[in-house]
């Protein structure tokens, strides 16, 4: 099912602005949309939103072009996923699944087929006659899901699902998740604060902040192009490096004299109109290349390294106390307190305008 969002917002009662507003989003079918911000960016609500659960003020949404402000949740052909899991501790997991298609006053031999078809992909089968606190977290958020799953929806929602399991879980059911998703052949809307979920699971992602989207696209669109300085700063383990500056005969001067760099050709058409104005330069973290060249580089003492196995961050600092973060394979050998040089690789450049905060390049 196709979800359509035009110029959605937001007001509570009693409040002076909008928690979301202006929201324009296109969701095709079949796709695994993550909607992804920091905590009381307006992501849940905007969830809660499309299921029905929080009354829209402004705008429209549309269901195969079908506008759905007004149908009631359960009209809406969708499931929802919560975080807390919501599951009833009286019954045993195979009820909890089955409850609302018995709701429904689906035939019992249906409602056994769905469930066991569920369980199955789930790999549940065992803890169907299980009560909720007879089993673990990981495996009460498969019930949770389970019981999403039987409805067969044309829209599967899912608020932070995964944010009360532990680390090799939540790792685990990322997996689990889009196996789940690519079987059910459903339009998936997911939310989290978390960008590994988010580039890991996603074929569309949605960045808030503030009740404002700053950035549609691909996973990988957000990683090699941001289109700002927060999307920039928000997106990546360990964030881009960033470092402002100002542009003086077509060379980026970075603030406090730390170091120069002169842009290749096609970055420098670009940033031309910004001679003498202000601008900040990003790189990532695996974007520097290690020994000295007579220009386009940087010289930083070592003072903190994080060993990560296949590879290490070095978080280093310049001359006037300035940070920066820079990746390199776990196999060299660094030490604190050691200088290096290090140059940048021209191509991982992103430039952005101080004033507006948006992309150059």
């Amino acid at each position: 099912m196709r979800v359509q969002l035009v110029n959605i917002g937001k007001k509570y009662e009693g409040r002076e602005n909008f928690t979301i507003r202006n929201i324009d989003l296109d969701i095709a079918s079949r796709d695994f949309c993550v909607i992804l911000g920091p905590s009381g960016c307006g992501k849940s609500t905007l969830l809660r939103m499309i299921a029905g659960l929080n009354s829209i003020t402004e705008g429209d949404l549309l269901f195969d072009g079908k506008r759905m402000n007004k149908v009631e949740p359960k009209d809406r052909d969708i499931a929802m996923v919560f975080q807390s899991y919501a599951l009833y501790p009286h019954m045993t997991v195979y009820d909890n699944m089955a409850f609302s298609l018995k709701m429904r006053k689906e035939r019992k031999h249906v409602i056994h087929e769905r469930v066991m078809e569920a369980a199955e992909v789930l790999q549940i089968k065992e803890y169907l006659y299980s009560k909720p606190s007879e089993i673990s977290g990981g495996q009460r958020q498969r019930v949770a899901l389970g019981r999403a799953m039987v409805r067969k929806p044309a829209v599967f929602l899912m608020d932070e699902p995964l944010s009360n399991l532990d680390a090799k879980l939540r790792e685990h059911m990322r997996v689990e998740l889009v196996r789940l998703h690519k079987s059910l052949d459903t339009t998936s809307i997911y939310v989290t604060h978390d960008q590994t979920e988010a580039m890991t699971m996603a074929t569309k992602i949605v960045l808030l902040n503030d009740g404002i989207v700053q950035q549609v696209g691909a996973p990988s669109t957000f990683y090699e192009k941001p289109a700002n300085l927060f999307v920039a700063g928000f997106i990546g383990s360990p964030t881009m490096n960033v470092f402002h500056g100002e542009m003086k005969n077509g060379i980026f001067h970075a603030d406090g004299g730390i170091f120069t760099v002169e842009p290749r050709k096609e970055d420098a058409d670009l940033l031309r109109p910004y001679e003498g104005k202000r601008v900040a330069l990003g790189i990532r973290s695996e974007r520097f290349i290690a020994g000295e060249q007579e220009k386009n580089g940087i010289t930083v003492v070592v003072d903190v390294i994080e060993m990560l196995g296949k590879e290490q961050l070095l978080y280093c600092k310049f001359s006037n106390g300035e940070e920066c973060v820079i990746s390199e394979p776990g196999y060299y050998e660094y030490a604190i307190d050691e200088t290096h040089h290090f140059h940048f690789d021209l191509e991982g450049l992103h430039f952005f305008d101080e004033e507006t905060t948006l992309r150059i390049n």
